[in-house]
C-alpha cells in the first residue's frame, strides 16, 4: 500500500475579521441585499394589487396592513431599497464608461450612492406625506 504523501501548507482564504470593511466592499453587499429585498418587494406590491382587485375588502384589509406603523416602516425600507439600488446601478453604469475609477472617485462615488439614496428617500416620502396631507 502507497503512503499519501503529505500536502504542502497552502494559505488559508482572508477571512473578513482580517480585512477593514471599506465602502466598496460594504456597497457590494449592500447592493446584493437590497436585491433580495426588491423581490421582497414585488412580492408584497403583487399581492397588494391582488387584494385591490378583488374588491373593497380586499383593498381595506392591504390598505390597513400597510397603513399600520409596521406596514409604514416596511414601505419606508423597501422604498430606500429600491432607491438604493438604483444608485448603485447608476454607479456601476458610470464605471462601465471607464469613469472614476481612481481609489479617490470611486471612494466618493461610493459614499454618494449611500448619501444620495438617503437624501432621494427621504425627499420622496416627504413630497408623498404633504401631498397626503399627513404633515
Amino acid at each position: 500500500m502507497a503512503k499519501a504523501e503529505a500536502r504542502p501548507s497552502r494559505p488559508l482564504s482572508p477571512h473578513l475579521s482580517i480585512f477593514r470593511p471599506y465602502v466598496n466592499m460594504v456597497m457590494s453587499i449592500l447592493h446584493r441585499i437590497t436585491g433580495g429585498a426588491n423581490y421582497v418587494g414585488s412580492l408584497i406590491l403583487a399581492l397588494w394589487l391582488a387584494l385591490a382587485a378583488s374588491g373593497p375588502a380586499g383593498y381595506g384589509t392591504a390598505s390597513a396592513i400597510l397603513g399600520s406603523p409596521l406596514g409604514l416602516l416596511v414601505l419606508f425600507g423597501l422604498s430606500w431599497s429600491l432607491i438604493h439600488h438604483a444608485c448603485g446601478g447608476i454607479r456601476h453604469f458610470i464605471w462601465d464608461t471607464g469613469a472614476m475609477l481612481a481609489k479617490p472617485s470611486f471612494r466618493f462615488l461610493s459614499w454618494m450612492t449611500i448619501a444620495g439614496s438617503a437624501v432621494i428617500t427621504a425627499l420622496v416620502w416627504i413630497i408623498g406625506l404633504v401631498k397626503w396631507g399627513a404633515m
